[in-house]
């Protein structure tokens, strides 16, 4: 069983290449995140009022499609998903890719832009 056992450097290896694999967790600032949600979402979000899209205040532990009168797409009301920080990560990266079928065409490509953005929503003000 000599193959079966990885000792400590084998596994610190195999942590860095699952974290490398699963996209390490980046340090948001809410602040800073306050300013990006002010000026890229605010066109069609807000925290308390759907517009184009749905409000956000409370959107952390939240079932995707659930904010009442706003109409989502199938594709999201179907999808399963309870936001928090990794769902909004993916969803910012490329929402299409991960809910095929929904309506946002907006991409956040800068993951700590990303980041901060995510620390604002799950921060008491935008709770």
């Amino acid at each position: 069983m000599r193959g079966a056992r990885l000792g400590v450097g084998g596994f610190c290896i195999t942590a860095v290449a699952l974290t490398t694999a699963l996209g390490a967790e980046r340090e948001g600032d809410a602040q800073r995140g306050k300013a990006l949600y002010d000026s890229r979402c605010t066109s069609c979000h807000s925290l308390d009022h759907s517009r184009i899209g749905p409000a956000h205040r409370g959107v952390f532990g939240r079932h995707a499609g659930q904010v009442v009168g706003f109409e989502y797409s199938p594709a999201l009301r179907r999808s399963h998903v309870v936001w928090n920080a990794r769902a909004l990560d993916r969803w910012l990266t490329n929402p299409e890719l991960f809910i095929p079928g929904q309506k946002m065409s907006y991409t956040v490509p800068d993951a700590q832009d990303r980041a901060d953005i995510i620390a604002f929503l799950e921060s008491p003000g935008a709770r």
